[in-house]
């Protein structure tokens, strides 16, 4: 049975995907995959709102030029079906993570994250623990994070790890849009980690409230109830998403770490 096993092993290779991807490369990313989209209000005709009245969550915008907040985008592609003029596309880019939430509307304002200032790199940027906050998520998001830590993801390589308490912790991790019964057990868990703290708001639902957005049970995501650092965009998103956001954070992609 072990050599069996073994040999199994052996022809899998090498799972676990290297980082930063390099660039053209998709690391294994699936067919279906939707990244970043791409919007040119160029070929958007005066009058025309196909898009942002085919949109469930509100994230495309027309008055003064078209744009698209990937903050309360949940890639369903209705907006692509809607659009008459092929204004709006998928493409297979992964990285969308934003320190600002400003930096999260496309076309003009879109800006990757950059690095934590220099004191907070020398304290996480080679160990950093988080706490993960389910305020009121589908779970959907809550199965990627848990993804981060197999095989091929290996979050626990750059020194990254998940614990059970937020006084062991150096940050959050929330999903969900903060519904009004967690928002107080959201407060006091952020109150309970250690200062200084960074929190990282995963998903549309965390970043905007996503569909329910402007429900008066939900806070409409984090940012409302707790400072955010890091804003990862997705419905869910792409454990290579998370990744990018977070190292991106901590100065590793800069740096052209492995």
């Amino acid at each position: 049975m072990i050599p069996s096993l073994l040999k199994i092993r052996y022809r899998e290779g090498h799972r676990t995907v290297a980082l930063p991807v390099e660039p053209g490369g998709d690391a294994g990313l699936p067919e279906r995959f939707r990244g970043r989209p791409v919007l040119d209000p160029a070929r958007c005709p005066d009058g025309c709102r196909a898009c942002a009245e085919a949109c469930p969550t509100g994230a495309i915008a027309i008055e003064g030029g078209a744009t698209l907040d990937l903050g309360r985008c949940v890639f369903c592609q209705d907006c692509v079906e809607g659009c008459p003029e092929g204004a709006i596309s998928y493409t297979r880019e992964h990285r969308m993570a934003a320190r600002s939430r400003a930096d999260l509307v496309l076309p003009d304002s879109f800006r990757l994250a950059g690095a934590l200032d220099k004191r907070m790199r020398r304290m996480f940027g080679r160990s950093l623990r988080l706490r993960h906050v389910s305020a009121g998520d589908c779970s959907a998001c809550a199965a990627e994070l848990q993804a981060l830590g197999n095989v091929v993801f290996d979050l626990a390589r750059f020194g990254v790890q998940f614990v059970a308490s937020p006084r062991h912790a150096d940050g959050l991790v929330i999903t969900g849009p903060v519904t009004d019964n967690m928002k107080s057990a959201l407060q006091a868990t952020y109150e309970a980690v250690p200062e200084p703290r960074i929190v990282i708001a995963v998903g549309a639902c965390a970043i905007s409230g996503g569909p329910f957005r402007g429900s008066p049970s939900v806070h409409d995501g984090a940012e409302g109830v707790v400072p955010v650092d890091l804003f990862v965009p997705g419905c869910p998103p792409h454990p290579l998403t998370l990744l990018d956001g977070i190292l991106r954070l901590l100065g590793r992609i800069e740096e052209k770490k492995r």
